[in-house]
């Protein structure tokens, strides 16, 4: 099949928009959906990112490998697991804006929650001291304002 197609595949890294010949196969199981050959293909990559979600709670979180023989320990542990993917993607999304790269949950804990910075505390206020050339510097800062700026349901404004 040959196609000349201007397709926009977002959501993945490294993934632009594509205007270009390019030879392929495209072998369809379904044949409920009907469409034009790269629409279909567009759809496909969009479904994708699931599977993304799932080698990132399995490599990222720690979910391939489950902790017990017991099934309710088990249980309990994926939720904990879903939780932590879940928290860390808002995280991303809320303290870096909607357009921020994607990234995985180990790039997150890197950059953003294994820190290199040290704590310090003087009358009575904390303060954290990042390294100077620490190249997350400018996007941990931006995320932690960001996130900082969220006011909760009922409690007051500090003046």
């Amino acid at each position: 099949m040959r196609c000349k197609a201007h397709v926009r595949f977002g959501g993945r890294a490294g993934e632009t928009d594509l205007l270009k010949d390019r030879h392929r196969a495209l072998v369809r199981s379904r044949t409920d959906r009907e469409g034009e050959t790269i629409y279909l293909e567009a759809d496909h990559r969009r479904h994708a990112v699931v599977e993304d979600v799932i080698r990132d709670l399995k490599y990222g979180v720690g979910l391939n490998h489950l902790p017990s023989g017991r099934f309710a320990a088990n249980a309990a542990w994926l939720v904990l697991n879903a939780v932590a993917h879940n928290l860390g993607r808002w995280v991303r999304r809320i303290g870096l804006g909607e357009q921020s790269a994607p990234m995985t949950t180990k790039t997150l804990r890197t950059r953003l929650l294994s820190l290199p910075g040290r704590m310090t505390s003087s009358g009575g206020r904390r303060q954290l001291h990042l390294p100077t050339e620490w190249p997350w510097e400018e996007q941990f800062s931006r995320c932690l304002a960001n996130l900082r700026a969220i006011r909760l349901q009922g409690t007051p404004i500090k003046a």
